[in-house]
């Protein structure tokens, strides 16, 4: 990753083509991206190894708001979605 950043400040410094240098951008995201799923997936194990329930809810609230801040999206709905009552069953 750190190659790739190097990368990109050359590209930039260089007035490459923004098409080349948003294709790079995109690779340096999608490896932090990466990076960072890796350290919530270890986050959540360690929470769920806690001897403390409340605690390791609480961490987990943390962690899970953060995600859901970084990816802008809603949190997920204590209540169902309207209509999704009339949604059929997944068949497996």
């Amino acid at each position: 990753m750190e190659g790739q950043i190097r990368g990109l400040q050359r590209m930039v410094e260089q007035e490459r083509e923004c098409e080349a240098v948003l294709t790079q951008l995109m690779a340096a995201r999608a490896a932090l991206d990466r990076v960072a799923l890796m350290v919530v997936d270890n986050h959540l194990k360690e929470c769920m190894d806690s001897s403390d329930p409340e605690r390791a809810q609480q961490r987990m609230k943390r962690v899970l708001e953060m995600v859901f801040s970084r990816y802008s999206v809603s949190e997920p709905r204590e209540e169902p979605l309207p209509g999704a009552a009339e949604l059929p069953d997944k068949e497996e």
